[in-house]
This record gives structure tokens, C-alpha cells and sequence, in this order.
């Protein structure tokens, strides 16, 4: 080793750049081949550690998230129904509606995958710089819930209006207390002008009867319904066919489940969306 490749190892190292040298030996060969221009050296050096960095911050994020499964849109079928809205769901993967403090619903029968495509637009999000945080409904609910039972109820609610993203996935699945729907509606209005992405079985014109005060219900749903996109996931089931009954029940996928996605697409990073995201 050369006492100028030895000084340029001290000298990342001192700045702090130490994951240049993971790659810095099949950079200097390149270069000394002439494949790597000067510029071309530095740039890419440059690069591969930026990726690196995006890598380290991108695993904290993701647990935080607390996604049920690593659901991405590229392990999404795409082809799998002719029914299926492609073109509006990959035009919501730009993330322009985030940007701009907007939110999506997705609704229609179960085992549409729903909650996968939220979890992949969730997961999207955070590959973009985004913090996010997915949970059930009705866990949100409870925490809520147990809140006003210990005093905690105002904590609870700045951890969740903290998030850039709130995925509340199973929304109106049934009749709700009249607590559960006023927590529900201080949480929508609370995180007015921060995204949500919601799904659900049933049309948001169908949540109404589902809130014992009509004044609530038509408040909350005037403030979700006027900053959201909907996407109507009319199509068929992807749970698997089969004819043979003697299948065991855990070999069939459960609704809305997710399939697993290759470990790689966890590091792999998409092109910035259009109008590019800054938090």
C-alpha cells in the first residue's frame, strides 16, 4: 500500500468517511486502468456513500413504521386483475399527495390487498426521507382509549399526529362508541394538513350510519373527504384459487395479506417523485 493510499484512508477517516473504504480499493484499481477519470473517481466514491448513508437512516425508519410486513409496489401484481386502478396507484407512488399534505383512501372488498398497497405507498414514503407509522384502527383506538383511562391521552395523540404519514388501515369496520368516534375525529382534524392513508371495506359514503352523532360524522368526513384521493379497489380477491379442499388453512393467504418481497428491495431506493420531498 502506497504512503499516499494510506494518508487518503487516514484522511477519510478523520472526515468521518469511512464506508468510502469499503469500496475505495476497486475504485483506485478503476482508476488506475483508466476507466475512472479524476472527476469520475471522486464522484463515484461520493455516491456510494451517500447510498450508504441513506441505507444506515433508512432501517430506523422503517422500524418505526411498525408496517406489519415489508410491502413494496414492485412485489405488487400489477396484471393480476383488469379491474385493478395500475395507473392511479403507480401515479400516487410519485408521493405528490404527501407533498402537498393530502391523504388516500382505499376502499373495496377484502382481500383486494389493500393494506399492501397502503404499507408499499407507507413504505415508499419512508424510502423517500419520510417518517411513517401503520397500525390497525382499532389499535389506535385502544391506545386512545387508555388514555383517557391513565392521563396519557394527549401524549398519545402528539405521537400521533408526529408522524409525517399515518396509516390507519381497517377503518369502519364497525359501529362506533361515541368516544371512539370523537377520538377519531380529534385525530383527523389534529392531523389536518398532515397525510393519512386509510382503508377500508366499505365507501366512505357508507361510514356515516356508523357514528352515533350525525354532527361528527359529517364534520370528520368533511375534513377527510375534501383533502383525499380515492382509489376503488373494485376487482377480485387475490387470494389464491384452489380446488383442492384439502389444503391446510394456513397455506392460504388471509385478506388484504402481503406476499413476501426480496430482503434487496429493502435497501433499494426509487427515483425522487416529481416535485422531489424535503423533510
Amino acid at each position: 500500500m502506497s504512503v499516499m493510499t494510506t494518508a487518503l484512508r487516514d484522511s477519510l477517516k478523520n472526515l468521518r468517511l469511512s464506508g468510502m473504504l469499503e469500496t475505495l480499493d476497486a475504485r483506485l484499481t478503476q482508476a488506475q486502468k483508466g476507466e475512472l477519470g479524476h472527476l469520475d473517481f471522486l464522484q463515484v466514491l461520493c455516491q456510494g456513500e451517500i447510498t450508504r448513508r441513506e441505507s444506515v437512516a433508512l432501517e430506523p425508519r422503517l422500524r418505526r413504521a411498525k408496517f406489519e410486513q415489508q410491502a413494496t409496489l414492485e412485489c405488487f401484481d400489477f396484471n393480476a386483475s383488469p379491474k385493478l386502478p395500475a395507473a392511479q396507484i403507480r401515479d400516487h407512488a410519485a408521493l405528490r399527495w404527501l407533498h402537498s399534505g393530502e391523504s388516500v383512501i382505499l376502499f373495496g372488498p377484502v382481500g383486494v390487498w389493500k393494506t399492501h398497497v397502503a404499507q408499499a405507498l407507507g413504505h415508499q414514503a419512508v424510502r423517500q426521507g419520510a417518517n411513517a407509522r401503520f397500525a390497525k384502527t382499532s389499535r389506535i383506538l385502544a391506545e386512545l382509549a387508555g388514555g383517557h383511562a391513565d392521563r396519557t391521552w394527549d401524549k398519545r395523540m402528539r405521537e400521533l399526529i408526529r408522524p409525517d404519514l399515518l396509516i390507519l388501515d381497517d377503518v369502519a369496520m364497525r359501529q362506533l362508541h361515541p368516544s371512539q368516534a370523537d377520538d377519531l375525529y380529534e385525530l383527523v382534524s389534529e392531523r389536518q394538513g398532515r397525510s393519512l392513508i386509510i382503508t377500508s371495506n366499505r365507501a366512505p359514503s357508507d361510514w356515516y350510519a356508523l357514528f352515533p352523532n350525525p354532527v361528527v360524522a359529517e364534520s370528520l368526513l368533511d375534513r377527510l373527504i375534501n383533502a383525499s384521493h380515492q382509489i376503488i379497489m373494485n376487482c377480485p380477491g387475490y387470494r389464491p384459487n384452489t380446488s383442492d379442499r384439502r389444503d391446510p388453512p394456513t397455506s392460504r393467504r388471509p385478506p388484504d395479506a402481503t406476499p413476501s418481497c426480496p430482503r434487496s428491495l429493502l435497501r433499494h431506493k426509487l427515483p425522487p417523485p416529481a416535485l422531489g420531498l424535503t423533510w
